[in-house]
């Protein structure tokens, strides 16, 4: 399989944008749908009606149920909304229509419905057309709409856009929706890197080591994935450009493990033994070590960065048992993060840079928790459910995706930023670990 077949091209989509609110003074900062600080209270009930075929074909009918299928799951994944049951409906827009003033919005009130999306399929020849709208049913107003054009198979790139659209209309901050997720899986019988996207949707193989691979890492720019593999007999760290089909080596003497990309900078930060102790390393794409980056005599693994790229989080055991650190990126600075329990690995920076991410050990069993980094206070996010490791922030930071296993083998799951909503998201064979994020992929 090539590479460039494992990033979903978004060429083929013309996007037009058809209508915003015919509100002239309408702002978007009229609008608190969304608590930020808190989404997960209070999701925004939300009607997503099966969308209008409107030629009446037994092609756009398929193709409009699917589509609005995907929108409702695409909306209720993120955690935001609360999507209403078709069977409560009270109007059909197959026979009343998509836009506004052919609506009854009472009969969306009554239900309980705050925001209404709308839609209309066209098919002619081999091209598809969308057309999206975004309607407060209290106000009575078109928020937002956008029509779409592209080929029969684009329809997913599509809505996830328009739902990408929404996400930052209402909150301010892009979604995730063009995101992908890389993970180990054992489906072929060996530890491989698969990516998904970010539902767990379309899973793919990106290795074929035949051996054991671990510690999957996005590059900042989503092109490329370091890891470590033992395909050498060795762990070394490898680099694949999904793009290019091309993959560098970082094999010194030794041990070469737990990779991570500098924000926004060819360099690899990874652990490295060629000097006889573990200690973290800055490596240039090439390969070549650019800065000692940590210097004790306990083992130093797993960094990962702040979003400026300025200040590094890592685990030492300098003090006996593996906890979580901070330091400078040039070395300074050095402060001991977490202090509870006596095993706290796999930290990961926030998007928003004020929290890290990490699985915790005690009693035996490994959990989730999120520590501030300014006051250090400590949050447990899963409780009672296996153990659970590798967590990792979605890019907007509003979901963390973790490996767990609750049902016996070890498999992805997703939950939101504070806990809740904890389900699976993948449905493979064999077991699946070590989740991380991308960040999005492309640009509306």
């Amino acid at each position: 399989m090539r590479m460039h077949r494992l990033i979903s091209s978004a060429a083929s989509v013309l996007t037009v944008i058809l209508f915003l609110s015919s509100n002239p003074g309408l702002s978007w900062a009229d609008y608190d749908y969304i608590n930020i600080s808190n989404p997960f209270l209070n999701k925004i009930p939300t009607a997503v009606p099966v969308f209008k075929s409107m030629s009446n074909t037994a092609a756009e009918k398929e193709i409009s149920v699917e589509a609005s299928d995907l929108m409702t799951q695409s909306l209720d994944f993120t955690g935001y909304f609360k999507m209403i049951d078709r069977l409560a409906f009270l109007e059909d827009i197959q026979e009343k229509g998509i836009e506004a003033v052919e609506l009854n919005f009472k009969n969306w009130t009554d239900i309980g419905a705050e925001l209404l999306i709308t839609g209309g399929i066209t098919i002619e020849s081999d091209t598809l057309q969308m057309e999206f709208r975004l309607m407060d049913t209290y106000k009575g107003q078109l928020l937002y709409g956008r029509r779409y054009k592209g080929g029969l198979n684009d329809q997913r790139i599509m809505v996830r856009r328009f739902c990408s659209d929404i996400i930052y209309l209402l909150t301010g901050k892009r979604g995730l929706f063009e995101s992908r997720i890389a993970f180990i899986s054992t489906t072929t019988g060996n530890k491989e890197v698969f990516i998904s996207d970010f539902d767990g949707h379309n899973p793919q193989r990106v290795t074929q080591t035949k051996s054991i691979t671990l510690s999957p890492a996005w590059s900042s720019d989503g092109s490329s994935i370091a890891y470590t593999s033992y395909q050498k007999g060795k762990p070394d760290i490898y680099i694949t450009n999904l793009n290019k089909y091309r993959a560098n080596i970082i094999a010194y003497k030794g041990i070469n493990i737990t990779p991570s990309w500098v924000p926004g900078k060819d360099l690899i930060a990874a652990t490295l033994s060629f000097e006889g102790d573990e200690e973290i390393y800055l490596i240039n794409d090439s390969g070549k070590v650019e800065e000692k980056l940590t210097n004790s005599w306990g083992i130093d693994v797993s960094p990962t960065f702040s979003p400026d790229g300025k200040r590094m989080a890592f685990v030492s055991r300098r003090q006996g048992s593996p906890q979580i650190y901070i330091q400078d990126l040039d070395g300074g600075n050095v402060q001991r993060l977490t202090f509870e329990g006596a095993y706290n690995t796999e930290p990961e920076w926030s998007p928003a840079g004020d929290r890290i991410v990490y699985s915790g050990m005690k009693g035996g069993v490994l959990d989730i928790y999120v520590i501030d980094i300014s006051g250090g206070r400590t949050s447990q996010l899963t409780y009672n459910s296996g153990n659970n490791e590798a967590p990792c922030w979605s890019p907007d930071g509003t979901l963390i995706a973790f490996a767990s296993s609750r049902q016996g083998k070890s498999k992805v799951y997703v939950m939101t930023a504070s806990g809740t909503d904890q389900r699976n998201l993948l449905d493979l064979s064999g077991e699946q670990t070590s989740p991380a994020w991308s960040p999005p992929m492309s640009e509306n």
